[in-house]
């Protein structure tokens, strides 16, 4: 097997990246078509998604990610994912990393999102035609080495059930949230509103939950997130305002509600469409505590207070924009797969 060339692959995905990043007519149409298939998958929305991943694929991250690996052993392993369908191109991460073990990825894709990623490897398929060889798409997984799978907490079950005897890595149900201090500046919570309401707070990496101070006044998190009505046009996001909204109101349940979003004080961290949980702190060490203890729940966490916390903190805005090192649950997907 030919030794692995670190430049070529680097240019080559470099590439991949320039066109998601300007998206030419045939990519354009295709992602203005997605609205089709699934009603959350709205232009800007997948066009959000692909130039994400074409603003991630750049030369020198690209070769900052690569240098961290021992990449010469080339794989050989047929590696079974199972690709979540939530948002746009969610999976594309760990087919980027099969195929960048030198592994063969048999790509069960979700029905809710199957033509894009096809469409972004045939994209590299003409950058490189050795990658065709390098991935499968199929409709039942079996003669596999290893498996990626990831879904609810009770699919989760299923999955350890019948891959718990190859490696794999099987991810749950998770959730992101954002720690607030109370100074936070109006633009600070206006990028906020990109980590809730981006993808409709579908993704994983959406906070569906904020922690603030005891006695906050919501008012000018309100208003710093006005910009953002406008979702509450779009009839499936709508209905499950409606909906959750008439729960609270016939259970007399304590909640706020801006006209596009409600927000309920919750213990639980998975909050359900167009709510956002909230809590209470009363100092640091206790938010800290709380993120340790149910790190295995959360995804990321957006703050601008240095915390001290087995998870991933980011920036206002940026949970939704992950570089190729920030891995789906802390797990180094690469260093699982070029050790096989």
């Amino acid at each position: 097997m030919s030794k692995f060339n670190a430049i070529a692959l680097t240019d080559t995905l470099a590439a991949l990246g320039e066109q998601l990043s300007s998206p030419d007519e045939q990519l354009t149409e295709l992602i203005n078509n997605e609205l089709y298939y699934n009603a959350w998958f709205t232009p800007d929305n997948v066009a959000k998604a692909v130039t994400s991943i074409g603003a991630m694929l750049n030369t020198a991250d690209i070769t900052t990610w690569l240098s961290k690996y021992n990449l010469d052993n080339r794989g050989n392993k047929k590696v079974g994912l199972i690709l979540a369908g939530n948002i746009p191109l969610v999976g594309f991460h760990d087919v980027l990393c099969v195929l960048a073990t030198g592994n063969h990825a048999l790509i069960k894709s979700s029905s809710q999102d199957s033509r894009m990623i096809k469409y972004v490897l045939n994209l590299l398929v003409e950058l490189d035609n050795s990658f065709a060889s390098q991935f499968s798409f199929i409709e039942r997984l079996e003669n596999f080495d290893a498996v990626i799978a990831t879904g609810s907490n009770n699919t989760s079950r299923y999955f350890e059930y019948y891959f718990g005897k190859v490696p794999n890595i099987i991810r749950k149900n998770r959730n992101s949230i954002a720690v607030l201090s109370g100074n936070e500046t109006a633009e600070q919570l206006h990028e906020l509103g990109h980590d809730i309401f981006d993808y409709y707070g579908l993704g994983c990496r959406n906070v569906s939950k904020v922690l603030v101070p005891e006695g906050y006044n919501f008012n000018f998190f309100f208003e710093s997130i006005q910009d953002y009505e406008q979702i509450i046009n779009h009839h499936k996001y709508n209905n499950n305002y409606d909906y959750n909204k008439s729960i609270y109101l016939v259970n007399r349940d304590d909640h706020f509600d801006n006209g596009f979003l409600l927000l309920k004080k919750d213990d639980r961290f998975t909050s359900p469409l167009a709510v956002l949980f909230y809590g209470n702190y009363t100092d640091v060490q206790s938010v800290q505590d709380l993120i340790n203890t149910e790190s295995e729940k959360i995804q990321c966490v957006v703050s601008a207070i240095p915390l001290q916390v087995t998870n991933q903190v980011v920036g206002f805005g940026e949970s939704q924009q992950p570089q190729l090192w920030d891995y789906a649950d802390g797990i180094d997907t690469m260093n699982f797969l070029s050790n096989l």
